[in-house]
């Protein structure tokens, strides 16, 4: 089940944030965040899904995950880069003091508010609806990827699941399709063409 895949991806990510030692979250991170921008900016895969929950949709105008990321990359782009990485920092700070105490709250608090509820329509950025099944294999997608950039700033081991990373390549590879690049991605994982440089499906 989708939200069995969510818990194995936040906790994996909670194991991560616990590994890193402390004295790395002033270090780099990825880009124009430090490691604790990073660490924020994966958090909020967690703080979304229990804000979105409070914003029921009429209905899904988003038929699934790779439409999401589809209708997103459209609307991030308009929204400015400078904006997303102040955003990523604000969620460092919010950490505080604690940063594993923090995402390790996040992650209990995520998962308590998806159980039972079942897979209603909720309103996410952009003023789109999805379900929240749907939703959560988009947080899957991220917690996978932003671990894995964590992991290759620090030097410190991801150790991510089988059922996440199956999950977020299986994504990974529709979005490429959905955005006219499959024979790219199909081609790549088969070992008989690179990748452009600078490619990517986000």
């Amino acid at each position: 089940m989708t939200a069995d895949v969510f818990a194995s991806a936040a906790h994996a990510f909670a194991r991560l944030v616990r590994a890193l030692p402390a004295d790395l979250f002033d270090g780099p991170g990825l880009g124009e965040w430090d490691l604790r921008a990073l660490v924020g900016h994966t958090s909020r895969s967690l703080v979304t899904v229990s804000t979105y929950l409070h914003s029921p949709a009429a209905e899904a105008t988003l038929a699934g995950p790779v439409e999401y990321y589809v209708a997103i990359r459209d609307f991030m782009s308009e929204a400015g880069a400078e904006a997303i990485v102040e955003r990523g920092r604000q969620a460092g700070r919010d950490l505080g003091d604690d940063p594993v105490a923090a995402v390790e709250q996040l992650v209990e608090q995520a998962l308590s508010d998806i159980d039972g509820v079942g897979d209603p329509p909720i309103t996410v950025i952009g003023g789109y609806g999805i379900r929240l099944s749907d939703y959560l294999q988009t947080r899957i997608f991220e917690l996978a990827v932003h671990s894995l950039d964590i992991a290759r700033a620090t030097g410190v081991a991801a150790h991510l699941p089988a059922d996440v990373l199956a999950a977020a390549t299986t994504l990974a590879a529709g979005i490429g399709v959905a955005l006219g690049d499959g024979e790219t991605v199909l081609l790549a994982l088969t070992g008989r063409a690179g990748l452009p440089e600078s490619f990517s499906v986000v």
